[in-house]
């Protein structure tokens, strides 16, 4: 099977090293890739929202599988262009990726179906006088913390979580078009659904850690760590939330006309009255896709292949590698604001070590940073406390000037200082 893999972030180096695992796999392609993603695949370049360009190189490559990573080209239609050149793609329609592309959307999706999430209000014009009554209204009405969305595609950073009524103001009113919530108290969880439409499968659930400081403190950020499994998670939790959540979902898409196949991402709040739906997301998050498919024992490639043709159903039962993961991730200095790029890399090139924002410096061909999330170094163990110790260990051999990360992704976990509310 020759492979197309579409991005060039930290999931897509996770998602090239499970396909280049698996025995049908005979060739892999990624555009535009990256440094570590080059060590298993071909990498060829394309603007990965144009969705001729990628159909143009499925076709020239005669790919029997595109694989797409990020949103962004999925919102754009590039699954709807690769399709229609007769080649099969793990990806959801751009009329299926809107549960991700639009905040609103999916809310209006997630109460059609009666699926259990946050009360909310949408507000179109947050920046005029009108909205931003309206804006403040929703505060008031849901109370602190307060919780902001941007309704579009923000990388991972579009939302604010605070108990600072300005600064939750200010946002929306810098956004625009917004979602206002009420806060869900409990641990969070995200579970990776793979689905083609009809037959959905999921995932092992991880936890990722949205806050760049230790103890959650800080902004949010696009995830600076994870962990797989979770001990502390009710027995038939997945169970309740693929009642509860996602078949309802599937259903409520295919009777829009817009079935969902790919991958769904559900971000869940164990909250005293049960899991409810923070997000959708319409594709593998970043980091936890680095600590799930770790622990994946089945090939992926025939997965993906199975849900993007239609024929999960005949699927064999997903087999599971034992004991646990663990994903730390090294940021840029300035991180998640401003960041600082072309710094030297050393200690990258290690098994476990995966790359996200990295490049080769075109005038001596040095490993440098290139965007705000650089590398995520991912340990495997028996339990949490040793993947923890063999993700720390990597992180502390990897060199880059100013970079930060957290000391405490899975702490509390390992340590059994987690547990859901009682119901």
């Amino acid at each position: 099977m020759r492979v197309l893999l579409i991005g060039g972030g930290g999931r897509e180096h996770a998602l090239a090293l499970g396909l280049a695992a698996d025995p049908a796999v005979d060739h892999l392609i990624a555009a535009p890739g990256n440094p570590g993603i080059a060590a298993v695949a071909e990498l060829r370049p394309v603007a990965v929202t144009d969705p001729a360009a990628v159909a143009a190189l499925a076709v020239e490559t005669g790919a029997d599988l595109v694989v797409v990573g990020p949103e962004a080209p999925l919102v754009a239609g590039v699954a709807d262009a690769v399709r229609a050149k007769g080649i099969a793609c793990f990806g959801p329609s751009g009329a299926a990726a809107v549960l991700e592309g639009s905040k609103a959307f999916a809310k209006d999706v997630m109460n059609a179906a009666g699926v259990p999430t946050a009360r909310s209000r949408t507000i179109e014009k947050a920046d005029t006088p009108i909205g931003t009554a309206l804006v403040a209204q929703a505060l008031d009405e849901f109370g602190a913390p307060y919780v902001v969305k941007n309704d579009g595609l923000a990388a991972g950073k579009g939302v604010v979580v605070t108990d600072d009524r300005d600064a939750a103001l200010a946002h929306a009113v810098a956004c625009g078009r917004v979602v206002v919530e009420e806060y869900l108290a409990g641990p969070e969880v995200s579970l990776f659904v793979v689905t083609d439409g009809e037959t959905a499968v999921p995932l092992l659930p991880a936890q990722d850690f949205k806050r760049v400081g230790d103890g959650d403190a800080g902004p949010n950020t696009g995830g600076m760590g994870a962990y797989a499994p979770l001990p502390w998670l009710p027995e038939g939790m997945v169970d309740e939330v693929m009642a509860s959540v996602v078949e309802p979902t599937l259903a409520q898409m295919r009777e829009r006309g817009t079935p969902f196949s790919g991958l769904l991402y559900v971000g869940l709040a164990i909250t005293r009255h049960g899991p409810r739906v923070i997000e959708f997301n319409v594709r593998f998050g970043d980091p936890e896709t680095q600590v799930v498919l770790a622990l994946l024992e089945t090939p992926l490639a025939g997965l993906l292949h199975a849900a993007a043709t239609g024929t999960l159903a005949g699927h064999p039962p997903l087999r599971w590698r034992p004991g646990a993961a663990v994903t730390v991730v090294v940021a840029a200095a300035g991180y998640p604001g401003a960041v600082r790029g072309d710094d030297v890399i050393t200690g990258a090139e290690r098994p476990g070590v995966i790359h996200a924002g990295t490049a080769r410096r075109a005038s001596d061909d040095a490993l440098v940073s290139a965007g705000g999330r650089v590398l995520s170094a991912t340990g495997l163990g028996a339990d949490l406390g040793a993947a923890r110790e063999a993700a720390y260990a990597l992180v502390d051999g990897i060199g880059l000037a100013g970079a930060h990360h957290r000391r405490d992704i899975a702490e509390a976990a390992a340590a059994g200082r987690i547990s859901p509310p009682p119901r």
